[in-house]
């Protein structure tokens, strides 16, 4: 029987939007486990590091070489049965790391069923038949877009950025007013349906823009940005601005020389600008509109490689889909954000309680495919202890150093960047061999878990 702890050697992808060279945490990871068959390329963009069975860059066995596709489905014991009936033999995640440069497309995820639609009529730019929810977790400090703001934010927007209510058009900016006024925050249905309605029109209008009118806006907004950068987007009589108002004018800037005369400037008005710190989390239902600005983080989602974009990209743009798709959910930003809690299933050892160690656990509740723990031991001998569960799990380690083990047969040493697979049902142990306690032995553990156990959400 295979041996339920896989060393992992896994793939990144160069797009345009990733950190160069040793800049890209995806970079040096994918150094740390594909050893002298990989050598970072100073001058190129690094993005995307996957770990997990998706064939468009399926992680192997640093051994044999083998895909982990390849593994699993010849031992369904290191699936267990539940996950190989559900998902097929296919692990039903995809675990990621990116290292964010420049802007991600502005885009969103279809949910199954469109999914499906959308790759039978479309394979070459939708290629599978998969949803795609997924969470982030900053590694470093990380910007993004997430969800639409709420609506008086929106509002504001509209009165005091001249060239965004020139491109809607001064009728579709009106009519939304009259409609969400003194309604913004009601919770009845009839009432946020009719909201989401109206937003829903007043972004079609926004997102289908002419390309001329675009560029004369964005003149336009960038000289304002530019010239007034303290005054931007301020409300006189309250002196405020949703976003700030230095902060949001620098933005505006640093997008326009990434995206010159992209409608994507100006989506950015009606979305929560999320800034999350090293080990915050926010979580991206299918079709939430979202964008990622600038950051290392950690991201697992449904393994899919499905994608609907409409700014912000030099690829493949489907407006008419995307603008039908949406929730048009709109919340304030706290809300965007996930609250993670203790994990209950691991055990510290005693330097690890004394040391302020944790195992802390990323659960977005309405998804049953993955969980993600963060486990931070600070001191050398610090030690946690996970039980055994029904399903598969990918360990990568992001800072110090350590030994993971799933039995006595089985000890590995583990060092920033490497990615192990772990079988289901084996009990999996790691263990802080940082000499340094100033730095942390951090690792992230994504996990599948369909039964397991009934105080938790979904079985996590």
């Amino acid at each position: 029987m295979q041996v339920p702890l896989i060393r992992l050697q896994c793939g990144v992808n160069s797009y345009d939007w990733g950190k160069v060279g040793q800049q890209s945490a995806a970079a040096k990871y994918a150094a740390a486990t594909a050893g002298s068959d990989f050598s970072i390329e100073e001058a190129k963009p690094y993005a995307e590091l996957w770990m997990g069975t998706h064939p468009s860059l399926p992680s192997k066995d640093v051994e044999t070489q083998r895909t982990l596709l390849d593994l699993v489905q010849d031992n369904q014991a290191l699936m267990g049965p539940e996950v190989t009936q559900r998902y097929g033999g296919k692990l039903p995640f995809l675990f990621k790391v990116l290292s964010i440069n420049k802007a991600l497309s502005i885009q969103a995820h279809p949910n199954k069923k469109l999914a499906e639609q959308l790759h039978a009529r479309d394979p070459r730019n939708y290629p599978d038949d998969n949803h795609k929810p997924e969470m982030t977790i900053a590694i470093t400090p990380f910007e993004g877009l997430c969800g639409f703001r709420p609506l008086s934010e929106i509002v504001h927007f509209l009165n005091r950025v001249k060239p965004l209510r020139s491109l809607v058009g001064q009728q579709a900016a009106a009519q939304f007013e009259e409609i969400v006024k003194g309604s913004e925050n009601a919770q009845d249905e009839a009432t946020v349906n009719r909201n989401k309605d109206a937003l829903k029109a007043i972004f079609a209008s926004l997102i289908e823009s002419p390309q001329d009118k675009i560029e004369e806006a964005t003149k336009e907004l960038v000289s304002e940005a530019q010239n007034s950068p303290n005054s931007f987007a301020i409300n006189p009589s309250t002196e405020t601005n949703p976003s700030g108002a230095s902060e949001l004018a620098e933005l505006v800037v640093r997008l326009n020389g990434q995206f010159p005369n992209d409608i994507g400037l100006f989506v950015l008005f009606f979305l929560n600008f999320v800034k999350l710190a090293p080990g915050e989390a926010m979580f991206l239902k299918a079709d939430d509109i979202h964008a990622y600005i600038s950051g290392d983080i950690i991201e697992c989602m449904a393994s899919s490689d499905n994608v609907v974009r409409a700014g912000f990209t030099p690829k493949f743009k489907d407006v008419s889909t995307l603008t039908s798709m949406l929730t048009y959910s709109y919340a304030p930003i706290e809300e965007q954000k996930m609250q993670p809690t203790e994990y209950p299933y691991a055990t510290l050892n005693t330097v690890a309680y004394s040391s302020g160690s944790s195992t802390i656990l990323y659960d977005p509740t309405a998804i049953e495919e993955f969980a993600v723990i963060k486990t931070d031991l600070n001191k050398k001998g610090a030690k946690a202890t996970f039980d055994p569960i029904p399903g598969p799990s990918i360990v990568i380690c992001t800072s110090g150093q350590g030994k993971i083990s799933v039995g006595p047969a089985k000890i590995e040493e583990v060092k920033e960047g490497y990615v192990f697979f772990v079988g289901a049902n084996a009990e999996c142990v790691i263990e802080s061999t940082t000499e340094d306690d100033s730095q942390q032995f951090t690792t992230f553990k994504a996990f599948c878990e369909l039964t397991g156990r009934e105080d938790l959400p979904n079985g996590h």
